[in-house]
């Protein structure tokens, strides 16, 4: 399991390539590189610059072309979406007004559409809903080798990236859920979020530090944010250094059906504070239930999890 939280597998069979020198990702969706070049012509598979894979015409749902430069200087959003999926038509309703809101505040925002539909015609059904560019439904290539790219296991995945076509985060889906005013544009990764019913699903992407508290108002969760941020952004800037993904994820939760549930699941006391790190997909829990939480029982917390000093519990 370990292997499979470092690479964020969610599914089977998966092909993951790794550079055997420094032990980082070369690619994560390693099953489109072997389909789409069977003789090894691109070995080893690095991945490459968004404006060179995203490289030539792109439509708009009026039946005109623009070419990829154009989205030099923006924002991009990635969507990876089909209409036959229901999560990705209820995020496209939301992501259209979004993209509205963005866009007539001034900022220099697109999002590109690169369709998993199983036609054509599935395809301009669905585009003829989205106000963004796409990449032709006929390009299946250039479709495949941004799958490659950013790995996508499943749809709707949004990933935004900055104006130098770096990526900011691949959580787009749950920050437009959790912005629709789109105040916190573009979206840079939080070293500490609410736990919510829309961000519940990055606990099943790895590792996470629950902090459970006693609070149910708005603003009560705010001390608790505070005593864990200076450790997230620690982790987050060490691990930023190294070119690799953070290997822990931070969350605080108050009193709520969402946090109440996840204690039901996870069979955790009801005791508050309680510092928790879940991993979902090893089914296993790391429990600190100590009388105070401090910033330096956090800090130890952390640090013998990834030292793997810790015993887990099961789920």
């Amino acid at each position: 399991m370990k292997l499979w939280n470092k690479y964020k597998v969610t599914s089977i069979p998966s092909l993951v390539f790794v550079d055997a020198a420094t032990g980082k990702v070369v690619c994560r969706n390693g099953l489109l590189v072997v389909r789409d070049d069977p003789k090894g012509m691109e070995f080893p598979w690095g991945p490459k610059p968004f404006a060179e894979v995203v490289a030539g015409p792109l439509l708009r749902n009026n039946r005109q072309t623009t070419d990829s430069s154009s989205l030099e200087g923006h924002y991009v959003g990635v969507y990876f979406s089909a209409h036959w999926c229901p999560p990705c038509r209820s995020l496209t309703r939301v992501l259209v007004e979004s993209y509205r809101t963005v866009k007539e505040s001034g900022q220099k925002f697109e999002i590109v559409f690169v369709s998993a539909d199983r036609s054509e015609e599935s395809f301009k059904q669905y585009f003829s809903e989205m106000p963004w560019l796409a990449v032709p439904y006929s390009d299946e290539a250039r479709r495949s080798r941004l799958n490659r790219l950013y790995g996508i296991q499943g749809i709707p995945t949004l990933i935004l990236l900055d104006t130098e076509g770096h990526m900011i985060t691949r959580q787009g889906r749950v920050e437009v859920l959790n912005d629709p005013e789109c105040r916190l544009f573009p979206w840079h990764p939080r070293p500490v979020l609410e736990l919510s019913e829309a961000n519940a699903v990055q606990l099943h992407e790895g590792p996470c530090l629950v902090l459970f508290v006693d609070a149910e108002e708005e603003g009560e969760l705010e001390p608790a944010k505070e005593l864990i941020q200076p450790i997230a952004e620690k982790i987050m800037a060490k691990y930023k250094a190294k070119e690799e993904e953070t290997p822990l994820l931070f969350f605080v939760a108050g009193e709520d059906d969402m946090s109440d549930s996840l204690r039901d699941y996870t069979n955790l006391p009801e005791a508050a504070p309680l510092l928790t790190i879940l991993d979902m997909s090893a089914r296993a829990k790391y429990v600190r239930d100590v009388e105070e939480i401090t910033p330096a029982v956090v800090d130890s917390f952390v640090s013998d999890f990834l030292a793997e000093k810790l015993k887990p519990e099961p789920i």
